[in-house]
């Protein structure tokens, strides 16, 4: 693992982040803050993730020790030009689905890195391709796995990547919410 000159402060309630630091070898600390993730309409959809991202991490301004580097993320898909966040309901989350079965959509993963003296913002995109999903697969998909805390209503790793995801061009943790490459060599860096 590279060494790194300040403790890791990881503020984000997802399992899968936490999990893919742990997996990059990283000690770190969680803290979250509860943000409210709104955007300007007039924001370009390819930098909705990294302005969510920011403003995550701007909840933390003057609260970090000296020897203390935060990271902050968010995740949208981006289906026909519209951002799709995490679904309100059943409903909102199978509609999230069949606008993406049988079409690719991008999956867009902004990060802040933020000390007290540094703040550094990044992204990556992913483009994925769906199978055309039957209804009874959407269905058994929210039954199951109850997407309501994922953007677009899907993760990658669940059933429904295992099954109705025909292909990527880009890296696969970034559709899980942490585009790992990305944030190592931004790490190394800061």
């Amino acid at each position: 693992m590279f060494p790194l000159r300040k403790r890791l402060v990881l503020a984000s309630k997802s399992p899968r982040r936490q999990q893919l630091l742990q997996e990059m070898g990283f000690e770190f600390e969680v803290r979250t803050k509860d943000v409210e993730e709104i955007f300007p309409s007039s924001i370009p959809v390819d930098q909705v993730a990294t302005y969510l991202a920011a403003l995550k991490a701007d909840a933390f301004a003057g609260t970090l020790g000296d020897d203390e580097l935060l990271i902050t993320s968010d995740t949208v898909v981006v289906n026909n030009g519209q951002v799709l966040g995490k679904p309100a309901d059943r409903d909102e989350a199978y509609e999230m689905i069949e606008a993406m079965s049988g079409k690719e959509h991008e999956v867009y993963t902004g990060v802040c890195l933020m000390g007290n003296e540094k703040k550094v913002t990044f992204s990556d995109v992913t483009k994925v391709r769906f199978h055309q999903l039957t209804a009874s697969e959407i269905d058994y998909y929210i039954d199951q796995y109850k997407p309501f805390d994922k953007a677009g209503a899907y993760g990658i790793q669940e059933w429904i990547g295992l099954i109705g995801i025909s292909a990527i061009e880009g890296t696969y943790f970034n559709v899980m919410g942490l585009p790992t490459d990305k944030l190592y060599q931004q790490l190394k860096t800061f």
